[in-house]
C-alpha cells in the first residue's frame, strides 16, 4: 500500500489549487470588497449570501453555519472525503503527481475508495468513446445521431461513447488495468451474472455523467436494439459517486454560462441538452433519470446566485403531452425554493428541443425558450384549458380548478395579481368575485414572501398588469381594495422607472421614440399617469432644456403625490455605468414597448383560445393575424433591446 503524501507535495497542491478557481468549480463568486469573494454557501440552504472566499489567505467562512478552512477542507466537506482523498482529487485536478512515504508512489496504489470509482469511471469513458467512432458494431449508435441532427465531433464534445454487446467486454478491459471486481461493482459499471461479472450497459449509446468539477461519475445508457425489452434508458445506479438527486446532466458545461447569464434551462433528456447547446442555449441541464426535486433547486441556486432580488430566471421546458404538463406542475410545488422568476417553455406542438432542432432548426429551440412564460401562469392555464370557458358552467368549473393554485402562491402581492390575471382569462369581467373565490380557496393566507424576489414576476410575457394590486386598487369597492403597491425590486417596474427617469432628466436621448410609446406601454400605473403628464405637456420631442422641462412637469403635477413622484426621477442615478448615451436610451425605450406588446400577445391568445375557430373563423384568423404581426413586432424589440 502506498503510505502518507509527502508534505511537501501537499504544499504545492496548496499552492497550485487556487482557492477561487476551485469553490468557483461548486457556486459562483462575486466580489465583496477589500479583494473577497462571496456566494450562496453550499453547506446549508440560504438567500442571502453569506459565504466569503478570501483568495489572498487562501481561506473560506460561512458567516452563517460556521464552516470555513482551507482549500483542502472545502473539497473535503463538499465531497465527503479523507484528507487524503481530497489531496489526491486536487492533485489529478492541478496534474500534479504525488509521492507518498513508505516506498513511494506506485500508481494504482491510492489508498482513497472515491478516488479508485472516479478512476474507473474515467477509464471507462474513454473506452466507450473509443469505439462509437470505429467500432463495426457501434453503427446503430452513429446512426441514431445522425437521425437526430448530431455528428461524430458534436458527440465528440459531450464525451459520448457506445457499450458492446458482449457481456462482459469493459469488465474484461477494466481488469486489465488494474480495477478489482468489488471496485467495478461499487462504480456500478458492472453487476453479477449467473456466471460472473458483466458489464451494467450493453449494446447502447453512452453519456457520460459528470459532477460540477466535470469528473465522470455515472453514465446514462440510450438502448439500440429495437427488439431490447429492457428500458429505452439506463442510468448508473447510486453510488458512493452518483447520487441522481444531486446532479444535473450538463452543469459542468453549461456551470459558467449559468453564471455569467443568470439563467438555467431546465430540460428532460440527454439529447435535448446538447440539441439547446448547439442551438446557443448554453444554459441547459438535465435531471438524470428522476425528476426535478430539492437537491437539483440547490444547486441551481448556487449556480444562479439566487438571493432575493434576484434578476435571474429558472426556466423549465417540457413536452406538450399530458405527462409534460404533469412535470411542470410537480416543478410548480418547489417554485417557493427559488427566489428567482421561475418561467415554463412548452412548444405547442409538442417536439422536444432535440426533434424542434432537427425538424426547424436551431433559431426554433431559442424561439421556444425565448417565448417562456411565467410558472404560475402555466399552472394556471393548465387548469383553464380542461374547460370551455365559451359558457358560464365552465367559466365558474374553471375558477374553481384554478383558484386553489392561485391561492398557494405565498407571496401575498403575486396571489393578488395572478387573481386579476385570472379573471381577465377566464372572461368574467368580475375582480372581487375572482379574489374572494381565491380567498375561499387558501384562507388568505399570511405572512408570505411580500416584496422578495417572487414579487413583481411579470416581466417576460405573462401578459398581465404589472401589478394586479394596483388594477385591484383602481377597480374594486370600498373595504376590497388594497393600496397601491410599488415595488422597486420587480424587475419590468425598474425598467419602466429607468425610461421615466431619461424622459424626465435627459429628454434629448428619448425625443419621439418615448412619445410614440404612449402612455398604455406603461404597466404600472403611477408610470401611466406620469407619461399622461408628459404627453400633456407637450411630449418629450418638446422637453427644450432639461431642468427647465423638469420644473414644468412638476408645475403641471396634479397633486404633491405626483410632485414627490417626479422631484425622485429627475434626482435619482440612472442605472447605467458611465455616461448615458442614445443607444442605452433605444435599449431602454425598446424593452419597455416589449414588455407592452408581450402583454397585448397574451391578451391576443386569451381571446384566441376563447373562440370557436369553424363558427367564428373571419374574426380568428383577423385575429391570428394581429397575433402574428405583433410577434413580429415583439421580436424587433427585443433585438433593439438587447443589442441585436
Amino acid at each position: 500500500m502506498a503510505g502518507r503524501i509527502r508534505q511537501e507535495d501537499i504544499g504545492v497542491v496548496r499552492e497550485r489549487s487556487p482557492i477561487a478557481d476551485v469553490i468557483g468549480d461548486y457556486i459562483q463568486l462575486r466580489p465583496a470588497g477589500g479583494g473577497n469573494l462571496k456566494g450562496l454557501c453550499p453547506f446549508h440552504d440560504e438567500r442571502t449570501p453569506s459565504f466569503n472566499v478570501t483568495p489572498g489567505k487562501d481561506l473560506f467562512h460561512c458567516f452563517s453555519c460556521g464552516a470555513g478552512g482551507d482549500v483542502i477542507k472545502f473539497v473535503m466537506d463538499i465531497d465527503h472525503l479523507t484528507f487524503a482523498e481530497a489531496v489526491e482529487r486536487l492533485a489529478a485536478r492541478a496534474n500534479i503527481q504525488l509521492r507518498y512515504e513508505q516506498g513511494g508512489y506506485v500508481p494504482g496504489q491510492e489508498t482513497g475508495q472515491r478516488r479508485r470509482l472516479a478512476e474507473a469511471h474515467r477509464a471507462a469513458a474513454e473506452f466507450y468513446a473509443g469505439r462509437l467512432r470505429s467500432a463495426s458494431d457501434a453503427g446503430p449508435g452513429r446512426e441514431f445521431l445522425a437521425q437526430r441532427g448530431f455528428d461524430l465531433s458534436d458527440a465528440e464534445k459531450f464525451g459520448m461513447g457506445h457499450a458492446p454487446r458482449a457481456w462482459d467486454e469493459l469488465t474484461k478491459h477494466l481488469r486489465g488495468r488494474g480495477f478489482s471486481d468489488d471496485e467495478l461493482l461499487k462504480a456500478g459499471l458492472a453487476r453479477k451474472g449467473q456466471r460472473g461479472l458483466i458489464d451494467m450497459f450493453r449494446g447502447r449509446l453512452m453519456w457520460p455523467i459528470r459532477d460540477l468539477t466535470g469528473e465522470t461519475i455515472a453514465f446514462g445508457a440510450r438502448k439500440l436494439d429495437p427488439n431490447d425489452d429492457s428500458p429505452k434508458y439506463l442510468n448508473t445506479p447510486e453510488t458512493p459517486l452518483f447520487k441522481k438527486g444531486q446532479v444535473l446532466y450538463g452543469a459542468d458545461l453549461a456551470k459558467r454560462d449559468i453564471a455569467k447569464l443568470r439563467q438555467a434551462v431546465i430540460v428532460e433528456g440527454y439529447t435535448d441538452v446538447m440539441a439547446c447547446h448547439l442551438s446557443g442555449i448554453p444554459t441547459a441541464v438535465a435531471t438524470c433519470g428522476t425528476s426535478f426535486g430539492e437537491d437539483h433547486v440547490k444547486v441551481l441556486r448556487r449556480l444562479i446566485m439566487d438571493t432575493e432580488g434576484s434578476d435571474g430566471e429558472v426556466i423549465f421546458t417540457f413536452d406538450g403531452d399530458a405527462a409534460g404538463q404533469k412535470a411542470a406542475l410537480r416543478a410548480f410545488s418547489l417554485e417557493e425554493k427559488f427566489a428567482t422568476q421561475t418561467f415554463v417553455a412548452v412548444q405547442p406542438d409538442g417536439l422536444d428541443p432535440c426533434d424542434l432542432r432537427l425538424k426547424h432548426g436551431p433559431d426554433a429551440v431559442r424561439d421556444l425558450v425565448a417565448r417562456r412564460v411565467p410558472l404560475f401562469e402555466f399552472a394556471i392555464r393548465s387548469a383553464l384549458s380542461k374547460h370551455n370557458l365559451n359558457t358560464t358552467e365552465g367559466q365558474l368549473a374553471a375558477l374553481d380548478e384554478a383558484a386553489p393554485i392561485v391561492a398557494r402562491i405565498k407571496d401575498t402581492g403575486l396571489r393578488q395579481r395572478y387573481a386579476v390575471n385570472l379573471d381577465r382569462w377566464l372572461g368574467l369581467m368580475n375582480e372581487r368575485f375572482v379574489l374572494q373565490r381565491v380567498r375561499q380557496h387558501g384562507g388568505s393566507p399570511r405572512g408570505g414572501r411580500v416584496g422578495t424576489g417572487g414579487a413583481g414576476r411579470y416581466e417576460r410575457g405573462n401578459g398581465g398588469a404589472p401589478d394586479g394590486q394596483q388594477r385591484a386598487a383602481a377597480s374594486q369597492g370600498e373595504g376590497e381594495a388594497p393600496a397601491e403597491r410599488y415595488d422597486r425590486s420587480d424587475p419590468g417596474l425598474r425598467v419602466e422607472r429607468e425610461a421615466l427617469k431619461l424622459a424626465v432628466q435627459i429628454p434629448m436621448l428619448c425625443g419621439q421614440a418615448f412619445d410614440a410609446l404612449g402612455s398604455q406601454a406603461f404597466a404600472v400605473p403611477q408610470h401611466e399617469r406620469l407619461a399622461g403628464l408628459i404627453a400633456a405637456c407637450g411630449g418629450v420631442a418638446a422637453a427644450g432644456r432639461p431642468r427647465d422641462w423638469a420644473a414644468r412637469l412638476i408645475e403641471a403635477a396634479p397633486d404633491d403625490r405626483a410632485r414627490g413622484f417626479l422631484r425622485e426621477l429627475a434626482l435619482e442615478q440612472l442605472q447605467v455605468a458611465g455616461e448615458p448615451d442614445e443607444v442605452y436610451g433605444q435599449v431602454i425605450l425598446a424593452r419597455v414597448g416589449e414588455l407592452a406588446v408581450s402583454r397585448q400577445i397574451a391578451a391576443a391568445k386569451a381571446r384566441l383560445q376563447r373562440m370557436d375557430p369553424a363558427a367564428e373563423q373571419e374574426e380568428y384568423v383577423r385575429l391570428f393575424g394581429d397575433l402574428m404581426a405583433l410577434e413580429q413586432r415583439r421580436q424587433d424589440l427585443l433585438r433593439r433591446a438587447t443589442g441585436g
